[in-house]
């Protein structure tokens, strides 16, 4: 058993972009990285084995709130944890809930002891507290676990901000009592990541910042952006998170996004990124391609027997064609949405890589440039 390590292999001249190694009890990590959601123990779609042979997915992200309620601590526990559960070898990422939490406004209470919320299975009522969530974490078994934190809507008044990060800051203190009173239960180690919030303003992100930092954890977060504050903003709060996290810690953006919002945050000094994006998005005809923006179910593609994508040397994106994978999706066929979501990921997977050898060779920014005007592309 060893604390998450993080090595930076190399920087970009141009940018704050970097490229490093975290390294886990349950493998390495290339960064920047971005982490398929299997919300309940599975990418929606998309087994295990597609995701190891057909994407290369290095990490998995597991919802704490959708594993709590089903199938429960007491299955988890039993399997050996979730790693054993959904038969995946390589490192996961539990995410606190405080979305969840965010998202269930109409039928939850925030408090200081925790939030009471009505579970959307049954209607019963749960109660989340800062301890319990980290004993939650422990049993799911996930090798980063995420601080609960609260994650103010957009848009919030200073006050409610102010307010709502003091809390984050509180339960924080409480997470990591807890993480030292409690120890792992299946023999590896579980990493804890703080949660920077503090709204749309600036004096309460760098103040969050410096709590954060302050407590020497493996690695940080930022939350509380890609809830509907502009793009632009998104960018310019994420840098400035950034400029005032540790540098020699890898820096988590939560919840984004597209691939050219991965790309221009990557640029800003972010290593690890998450969203539902590009497996929901599959799901609803859109493909992510080496040329731009495809809506799969425009009848443009009905006759074009070209592969979906042949750019970036996904097997699958090479051996359908767009013509197919169209019939597929307007007939409803489940396979479609196997084929899209592969193909989202896989396309998420290279562009990571890309990114990681652009950096590398120090043409990062400008790679960058160029890629993002593609991508945003609609074909």
């Amino acid at each position: 058993m060893a604390e998450l390590t993080f090595h930076i292999r190399q920087k970009d001249n141009e940018s704050k972009a970097r490229a490093g190694t975290i390294i886990t009890d349950h493998g390495e990590i290339s960064t920047p990285v971005f982490m398929p959601v299997g919300t309940a123990g599975s990418v929606k779609a998309i087994t295990q084995q597609q995701l190891k042979n057909d994407i290369h997915a290095p990490v998995l992200l597991g919802n704490t709130y959708h594993l709590y309620l089903r199938p429960g601590l007491d299955v988890l526990e039993q399997a050996g944890g979730l790693h054993r559960f959904m038969n995946w070898e390589r490192p996961v990422l539990t995410d606190s809930g405080g979305y969840q939490v965010f998202s269930l406004a109409a039928s939850r209470k925030i408090k200081e002891e925790g939030v009471v919320f009505q579970s959307h299975i049954d209607g019963s009522r749960h109660l989340f507290s800062p301890e319990y969530v980290m004993d939650i974490q422990r049993t799911i078994g996930a090798d980063i676990i995420m601080a609960f934190d609260e994650c103010p809507p957009y848009p919030s008044d200073h006050r409610y901000a102010k307010k709502s990060m003091e809390l984050t800051h509180r339960w924080l203190d409480r997470c990591l009592e807890q993480l030292k009173n409690t120890g792992p239960k299946y023999g590896y180690t579980q990493n804890l990541f703080p949660i920077v919030q503090g709204g749309t303003y600036k004096d309460l992100r760098v103040e969050s910042c410096a709590y954060i930092s302050s407590q020497n954890a493996a690695g940080n977060a930022i939350g509380g952006l890609s809830v509907g504050e502009p793009e632009e903003m998104m960018y310019d709060f994420t840098a400035l998170c950034c400029d005032h996290l540790p540098g020699n810690k890898p820096r988590y953006l939560m919840g984004v996004g597209t691939p050219w919002n991965i790309l221009e945050c990557i640029s800003l000094g972010v290593d690890m990124f998450d969203c539902v994006m590009p497996t929901r998005n599959g799901r609803n005809a859109m493909l992510f391609t080496t040329r731009g923006v495809i809506n799969i179910d425009n009848k443009k593609w009905e006759k074009d027997f070209s592969p979906i994508d042949e750019g970036f040397g996904c097997a699958i994106s090479n051996y359908y064609s767009k013509a197919y994978l169209r019939h597929l999706m307007k007939s409803k066929e489940i396979t479609g949405l196997t084929i899209a979501s592969i193909h989202n990921l896989a396309f998420y997977t290279w562009l990571m890589k890309e990114a990681s050898k652009a950096i590398s060779e120090k043409r990062f920014q400008s790679w960058k440039t160029n890629m993002v005007e593609i991508l945003k592309q609609r074909l």
